[in-house]
């Protein structure tokens, strides 16, 4: 007597992963962001201008994904800069948190800057 196997319908793969009667989860609060006093400039600029904008998402679950190629030399120091965060500022962070920190640095500093923003001003020195 063959068995059956039983396959999830394309309704189940393909369904929602959020209830859409559920209320939105709310992002947790955080501290304001302070310059580190050996930082760079342009970290200094960053982080006054993430004061008071839209932050990060943070650790709530995520409904929608982008995979990004990175090189072995780039992914390397994403981990070394993850490891650092955790050993000496005991910040247990994972690499897609770290990613989106990063990011939300770099649009709020263009959101701040436009034209002058360190993002603008790296992609033309490509």
């Amino acid at each position: 007597m063959p068995r059956r196997v039983s396959l999830p319908t394309a309704d189940d793969l393909f369904r929602p992963t959020a209830d859409p009667e559920a209320p939105e989860p709310q992002a947790p609060k955080r501290a304001s962001v302070r310059a580190v006093p050996d930082a760079p400039a342009d970290a200094a600029d960053a982080s006054d201008a993430t004061q008071g904008e839209k932050r990060p998402s943070g650790r709530i679950r995520h409904d929608e994904k982008m995979t990004v190629y990175v090189t072995s030399e780039e992914l390397m120091e994403i981990e070394q800069v993850r490891l650092h965060l955790r050993g000496r500022h005991g910040l247990g962070v994972d690499r897609g948190r770290l990613v989106r920190e990063a990011l939300g640095l770099v649009l709020a500093d263009f959101e701040a800057h436009g034209e002058d923003s360190a993002l603008v001003r790296r992609l033309r020195e490509q």
